[in-house]
């Protein structure tokens, strides 16, 4: 063996021998679903259907979708029971469905919550979209890879609460 592929298997060998010292996955202290929130940020929710996509989408995902409106926002709510791969940014979701995404900064709420934030645009159709994931204890992601590395590495146990936020503009 060359001496570089010697070094690169000892370097595996150690990482694999290091990886039963990660802390171990936090057990999931609340399994079933609470029931969607009657308002957000102060506001009463109502209840829209899932779309077919919506519900093709929720057949495989480790939790529940739900989608209210304030009577000005469209709110997207996942519940997520574990770690998975299969939440993704609202942006995939808006760039499939042909939007043109343009990343915009961090926004922090009131309550001093950081959120992802974009805007899409479609032809003449403009939303303004924020996103934010959080757990039980008080822990906030304003992106997804930042949430699930957390809850991969033990860092969060779930359930967890993934809230979309879009909001149309009117066009000029």
């Amino acid at each position: 063996m060359r001496r570089s592929s010697v070094a690169v298997f000892v370097a595996a060998c150690l990482l694999a021998a290091l990886v039963p010292l990660l802390p171990a996955q936090p057990v999931s202290h609340a399994t079933s679903f609470p029931g969607w929130p009657a308002r957000y940020e102060g506001r009463p929710l109502r209840e829209l259907p899932l779309t077919a996509l919506e519900r093709r989408f929720e057949e495989n995902f480790p939790g529940r979708l739900g989608r209210f409106t304030d009577g000005e926002r469209e709110v997207v709510i996942r519940w997520v029971s574990r770690e998975t791969r299969k939440l993704h940014p609202a942006a995939d979701c808006f760039k499939s469905s042909g939007f043109r995404v343009t990343p915009r900064p961090l926004e922090v709420d009131a309550a001093g919550a950081r959120w992802g934030s974009f805007v899409a645009v479609r032809g003449r159709q403009t939303v303004r979209v924020r996103e934010r994931i959080h757990d039980a204890a008080g822990d906030g992601w304003a992106d997804v890879s930042s949430w699930y590395w957390a809850a991969m590495l033990g860092k969060s146990s779930g359930p967890w609460w993934a809230v979309t936020i879009a909001v149309a503009e009117k066009p000029e």
